[in-house]
């Protein structure tokens, strides 16, 4: 069984079905991490972008992304210890 390990962690994307699990790069991707960059690449957005008087305070499509990311966030949030661990570890 290692050695199906080993050669997985060559593949660009990886789906287990049976655990409903996604990897990528040997990586598993979490909803708590991806809410974690979704969010903070909204708060970027919200950051960087100036705001003229004219316009609303809070773009609409930066709002929408930070409230998907908080909610992948609170969605996954009993595996946090885990979101960015390196390669398998513990979640094989």
């Amino acid at each position: 069984m290692r050695a199906g390990t080993a050669q997985s962690v060559g593949k660009l994307v990886e789906y287990d079905a049976l655990r409903r699990r996604l990897w990528i790069l040997g990586q598993r991707c979490h909803h708590g991490a991806t809410g974690t960059v979704l969010a903070a690449g909204a708060c970027l957005a919200l950051i960087a972008e100036p705001t003229p008087i004219a316009k609303p305070v809070v773009a609409p499509s930066s709002a929408l992304a930070l409230a998907a990311g908080a909610l992948l966030m609170v969605h996954d949030w009993k595996d946090r210890s885990i979101w960015f661990e390196r390669g398998r570890g513990s979640q094989i």
